[in-house]
């Protein structure tokens, strides 16, 4: 089964988050892996990801100095092991299927 690697930055975020990362979890494609980049969030989203990390091993999260999206998504690739990548934003949700239909269709 091919890996996902789904990279999400996340800043100042906390409002959205936690409906983006359901959307995620709940997905009907499990083989994935979710790399979280706060990039310097000044409210509660690093916290907000790390609680989500903390409750599912495919969830991973990155900590760095505010630098902009386009650096908090190269941060995601550095570490990003899957044999395709897909990004989002924090504000975004997606249905439980997409992964799925993208991967086996």
């Amino acid at each position: 089964m091919i890996l996902l690697s789904i990279i999400i930055p996340v800043y100042n975020a906390e409002r959205n988050l936690s409906q983006c990362v359901d959307s995620v979890i709940n997905q009907t494609y499990k083989n994935w892996e979710l790399l979280l980049v706060d990039d310097g969030s000044e409210d509660q989203s690093g916290m907000i990801c790390n609680k989500y990390a903390e409750h599912d091993s495919r969830i991973k999260v990155y900590h760095k100095d505010n630098g902009g999206v386009g650096s908090a998504r190269n941060v995601g690739l550095k570490y990003a092991s899957g044999e395709y990548v897909a990004f989002f934003d924090p504000d975004d949700y997606i249905v439980p299927c997409m992964y799925e239909k993208m991967i086996t269709t």
